[in-house]
């Protein structure tokens, strides 16, 4: 068990939990199968750049907040006009069909029996309820940034986590794949903690989280669960 304790624990969603370029990447397949893996690759990036960088825009007051269904879209025909696909409408909700990693399900069953889980995505109130369906997650409460009217790391997103725990937020752990998303957290006051994930983004080596975790049967054993 970890030298502090805390009432509940946050989870980040997606890369996290899910693997969003496995479902943007299927969903590309399914809309263009001729495409060779090389140029799906391509696209699969394009579809994340596009989003990181309107989320950026959005953080700097450059952009008028909008929903992750409105990026997703706007991904979407992106990389529709890049490769010809017909449907950018269908392939944008692709986004809402990511696979869980392998241990994700068990990993939360497992802490929930110990503490309250409450999820914490960018994703939008309806894509969440779409990716927590198809990706078989179970929480006790899942926040919207869309609630917030902003992405992580803008610490108003955090806040919505301390404001439905109840807690102050030093009694929270913040769990994600992505450095950014934890160091947002730590500014936000919560304590954290590092899974491992292919597609996440690593700690710098200044960086100072209270956990490191190579998955969530890790996490969940640390954590006594």
């Amino acid at each position: 068990m970890p030298a502090f304790e805390f009432d509940a624990v946050v989870f980040d969603v997606l890369g996290t939990l899910v693997d969003e370029p496995a479902g943007i990447r299927a969903g590309i397949r399914e809309s263009g199968p001729a495409l060779a893996d090389p140029v799906v690759d391509d696209l699969v990036r394009r579809w994340q750049d596009h989003i990181e960088a309107e989320q950026r825009r959005i953080a700097d007051g450059e952009r008028p907040y909008v929903v992750s269904d409105v990026l997703d879209r706007e991904a979407a025909q992106v990389v529709a006009e890049a490769a010809g696909i017909a449907d950018p409408a269908a392939l944008a909700l692709s986004a809402r069909r990511l696979p869980a990693w392998p241990d994700t399900v068990d990993g939360l069953a497992r802490l929930a029996g110990r503490f309250p889980l409450i999820g914490l995505s960018n994703a939008s109130r309806t894509a969440l309820l779409a990716l927590n369906a198809h990706a078989g997650l179970r929480w006790h409460q899942a926040l919207s940034a869309e609630d917030a009217r902003a992405y992580k790391p803008d610490p108003a997103v955090y806040r919505l986590a301390v404001a439905v725990s109840g807690s102050p937020p030093e009694r929270l752990l913040m769990v994600a794949a992505h450095a950014w998303d934890l160091r947002g957290a730590q500014q936000a006051g919560l304590r954290t903690a590092y899974v491992a994930r292919p597609v996440g983004d690593p700690p710098a080596s200044s960086d100072r989280f209270d956990l490191h975790a190579e998955g969530l049967a890790d996490l969940a054993g640390q954590l006594g669960s």
